[in-house]
């Protein structure tokens, strides 16, 4: 018997990167440290993103990633 949510390869996550990205906006990343990180979503991947703040580019690891929160209010497309 398989599990119909691992046999489906829904992922939450693209759309509202593709949005943040697209948008050039400002994001707030929270580490599970409890450090906050400000800068511009300028790329990202299965396991890392990049932002950029004050011309300086931080590679953060999703696994140490608590929440990403715009800095305004974005709308993801629905599919």
């Amino acid at each position: 018997m398989t599990n119909r949510a691992s046999s489906s390869n829904i992922n939450i996550q693209d759309p509202f990167f593709y949005q943040l990205r697209k948008e050039a906006q400002m994001v707030h990343v929270f580490l599970i440290s409890g450090k906050r990180l400000t800068g511009i979503l300028r790329r990202f991947d299965r396991f890392a993103i990049v932002i950029e703040n004050q011309g300086q580019e931080q590679l953060i690891f999703k696994h140490a990633i608590a929440s990403i929160s715009p800095s305004s209010k974005t709308e993801v497309p629905r599919q």
